[in-house]
């Protein structure tokens, strides 16, 4: 049997088994063919949204049997082109997989289906005082936020994805499952199989659960606004409160174009490089360190522009943060916003920050500096016409400058949205003597290579840089 019979046989068999939950309707595709990136659409040839683990093995074996590309799909909320299915083939839809199982508060840790987002989680969570405090700014699905190793705003003193996770169950590239890790808090027992899949952007099987770790709500907190006159000054103020012992959740920079964003949108805010930082604990521990934040800023040459410790007014200064891209967007009509990340060690956060900032105005591109910078990681938005492709290769061009020097620098190309397509080539320069492997364990586990192709890397080392698509952005 051909390939074309291949696929008419297996679309039958999926019409059968799912019904109304299998669509190959031009618009449920299109809905599945974009993220957030700038990356082009890219359509699937079906899309399947299964219901329970049973449906989803049931989808991988028929993938399997007939050759076809699976994606999985959360809310698509990602930034590399991670859900495009650059080899066309099915998309398996997660977001009906929407349970919570089970929240156990006296072993902090609950167990949830890939479709629930965070915010469905933290709901559920606030009447027994726990929280999960992973917060990569969307409310994106927690299968989704395995997939990339998301971490966030509160990476600083949560981590990210990767050390949040106890153990997962997954359907496996042929449609067997298997179970990873425990819900013991830790083990030493063989290889670290949860981890692995933690990050591996879908491409060695599907998350059909998951346990997660949960934590206790603060007693108390506080939000400061600090504004500097440089954005070196303002990274350096962070790196002296986590050097000082400062029990800071989240730790964000704002430069000057991003905030002037925010005023124009707005909000009563300084068009200047601002941090935003919360601190929790009891209410004099608050209280107390809060003090020594001011005296870290003043040393900056920093000024405390905002302070709040009632909840509403907590959010509001936080509002300076989630409302940064929208308000970039809304400063050029007709724009598309392009965001990159990169993550350095904190001895050289200042000057590659800083090194961004300059490369961007040297350029003449419209774009922001933001970070999540307790944790050395740090994004670059830019603001670009869509059809103006000299400015698109001006954005290539720096966004490449900010990667290679975040690698020399001793970081890497990505701090969390991940490699997709779009970072391929700069996964290669950071980690070729590791390719191999990485290639080996996809193999093993993926033999007919269906599962998220065209992501992380190419599959094989003589696959042609250009099999993926090239270009970033739709004329």
């Amino acid at each position: 049997m051909d390939a074309s019979s291949r696929r008419q046989s297996a679309f039958a068999q999926l019409d059968r088994r799912f019904g109304a939950a299998f669509s190959v309707a031009q618009a449920v595709r299109a809905r599945h063919a974009q993220d957030v990136s700038a990356h082009p659409p890219v359509l699937p040839d079906a899309v399947v949204t299964p219901g329970s683990i049973e449906e989803v093995q049931d989808l991988v074996r028929i993938a399997a049997g007939a050759g076809l590309p699976l994606v999985a799909y959360g809310s698509g909320t990602s930034c590399e082109g991670h859900i495009h299915a650059v080899r066309g083939g099915l998309v398996c839809d997660l977001s009906q997989m929407n349970r919570i199982l089970a929240v156990r508060p006296e072993d902090l840790d609950c167990t949830v289906e890939p479709g629930v987002t965070r915010l469905q989680l933290n709901r559920a969570l606030k009447g027994e005082g726990l929280h999960f405090p992973i917060d990569p700014g969307a409310d994106a699905t927690l299968g989704g936020m395995l997939a990339t190793g998301a971490s966030g705003t509160n990476a600083v003193r949560y981590r990210t994805m990767k050390e949040n996770v106890l153990g997962l169950t997954l359907v496996m590239a042929d449609g067997t499952l298997m179970r990873s890790g425990t819900r013991a808090r830790k083990s030493s027992a063989g290889y670290n199989l949860t981890e692995l899949f933690v990050g591996s952007e879908g491409t060695l099987g599907i998350v059909v659960e998951a346990h997660l770790r949960l934590y206790g709500l603060p007693e108390a907190a506080s939000v400061s606004l600090a504004g500097f006159d440089s954005e070196r000054a303002a990274v350096s103020a962070a790196v002296d409160a986590l050097r000082y012992g400062l029990s800071v959740a989240p730790i964000e920079l704002m430069d000057g174009t991003a905030m002037a964003a925010v005023a124009a949108s707005g909000l009563a805010v300084a068009a200047e490089p601002t941090l935003l930082l919360e601190l929790d604990g009891t209410p004099a521990a608050v209280a107390e360190q809060t003090g020594l934040l001011a005296e870290i800023v003043a040393e900056h040459g920093g000024r405390l522009a905002g302070y709040a410790t009632e909840a509403e007014a907590r959010a509001a200064l936080w509002q300076a943060r989630s409302q940064v891209y929208f308000a970039l967007l809304a400063r050029r009509p007709g724009s598309v916003g392009w965001p990159t990340d990169v993550c350095v060690p904190l001895s050289a956060l200042a000057e590659a920050v800083a090194a961004a900032r300059r490369d961007i105005d040297a350029a003449g591109l419209e774009g922001a500096v933001l970070g999540h910078v307790g944790g050395g990681n740090f994004h670059v938005v830019f603001v670009l016409d869509p059809d103006d492709e000299e400015e698109r290769r001006r954005a290539e061009a720096v966004n490449d400058a900010i990667i290679e020097r975040a690698i020399a620098a001793g970081g890497t190309c990505t701090g969390e949205h991940g490699i997709g397509y779009g970072k391929i080539g700069h996964l290669e320069a950071q980690h070729g003597d590791c390719l191999p492997a990485m290639r080996a364990l996809k193999a093993a586990l993926d033999p007919q290579g269906i599962q998220n192709p065209g992501k992380i890397f190419r599959q094989e080392a003589a696959e042609a840089p250009g099999s993926t698509p090239p270009r970033r952005f739709a004329n």
